[in-house]
């Protein structure tokens, strides 16, 4: 099972309007469930918990174990249906994924946390930067990844970007600039001849075939 990093997020309309103003948020929620539709069952998905992906990576989650389930729960009473999925869900988080989330944030953190027991707790270093800054390094260092998926976004896609690049500079990089936004921005500063640069990821929206080809049959 191999790690795969995500960094992705839905820009907010209060921040810098070259996020949000390129953002394609359908074509983000797209991109995040086919991810993690491809991924989950197969290796594991890395991310620091933004709050607009982390409902996303869970709908898939259930709804990919309930799938899988149903042909052998179908003749259980519905309450023993119920107390397996729930022992199935919370077995198939722990294995296919983990989640990254600074302590800053505690009194606001999202309630579908809640559903994930896989969550790696950073210290909170006073202020949103160095609390954040501190949790990417956690993150980023603790784990070795095969690939990083770069999806929609805002600054923080940047900054993951070139650490990601720093500190796994062997890893497959997916930048799906079809999702704009800061994803857009890393895919338009890369170089030509730099295979993160691909055509694909500006232009295919069929996003089940195109990480299946570039991810899941490469890592």
């Amino acid at each position: 099972m191999k790690n795969i990093f995500l960094s992705a997020s839905i820009p907010l309309p209060e921040r810098h309007p070259k996020y949000y103003d390129s953002a394609d948020i359908i074509a983000i929620r797209d991109a995040v469930i086919a991810l993690a539709s491809l991924v989950i069952g197969k290796h594991k998905i890395i991310w620091g918990g933004h709050p607009s992906i982390t409902p996303l990576i869970n709908f898939v989650i259930e709804r990919t174990i309930q799938y899988k389930l149903n042909k052998d729960i179908n003749d259980l009473p519905v309450e023993d249906q119920d107390k397996l999925l729930s022992k199935e869900v919370k077995k198939e988080i722990q294995n296919h994924v983990k989640i990254y989330q600074s302590l800053f944030f505690k009194d606001i953190f999202p309630e579908d946390n809640e559903k994930f027991e896989n969550i790696v707790f950073t210290e909170n270093e006073g202020d949103i930067h160095s609390s954040v800054q501190n949790m990417r390094q956690k993150m980023l260092s603790e784990n070795k990844f095969s690939a990083a998926v770069f999806i929609g976004g805002m600054d923080g896609i940047e900054v993951e970007y070139n650490m990601f690049k720093e500190l796994h500079p062997e890893a497959l990089i997916l930048p799906i600039a079809s999702t704009g936004a800061a994803t857009k921005i890393v895919f338009d500063n890369l170089s030509d001849g730099d295979e993160a640069k691909h055509e694909r990821f500006l232009k295919d929206y069929g996003y089940m075939s195109l990480f299946q080809k570039y991810l899941i049959d490469k890592i």
